[in-house]
């Protein structure tokens, strides 16, 4: 009962780690942006761990009714987002790795945060 809250402050947290990272970005740190990212892909990772893990514990399904229904596409299509923007984060912190970005030119790590 308590995995819709944990998963709620997981959520909060990752946005205050990818703006940490952001911010190490702008300030060349590079040492606080890779901890940062790395925190965040293994936020993104356990929410969707969590997620399953929810799917799996539910008293109710999909075809049961109106509300199963609609909780499952809900959350469903949340849980793919989360995952393809930890995909989007990975990658980033792939190229933060080779120093492919720098203070000012850095947009494919912008985008990955925006999603």
């Amino acid at each position: 009962m308590l995995i819709p809250l944990l998963n709620t402050i997981i959520l909060l947290s990752s946005g205050v780690s990818i703006t940490w990272s952001h911010h190490a970005l702008l300030e060349k740190n590079f040492y606080q942006r890779i901890q940062a990212i790395v925190l965040t892909i293994i936020l993104g990772i356990y929410f969707s761990v969590l997620q399953g893990f929810e799917y799996y514990e539910a008293s109710f399904s999909i075809s049961d009714s109106v509300y199963g229904a609609t909780f499952f596409v809900a959350t469903g299509f949340h849980g793919l987002h989360v995952l393809i923007g930890t995909t989007f984060l990975i990658i980033c912190a792939i190229r933060i790795f080779l120093n492919h970005f720098s203070d000012y030119h850095h947009f494919g790590f912008e985008a990955a945060a925006w999603y």
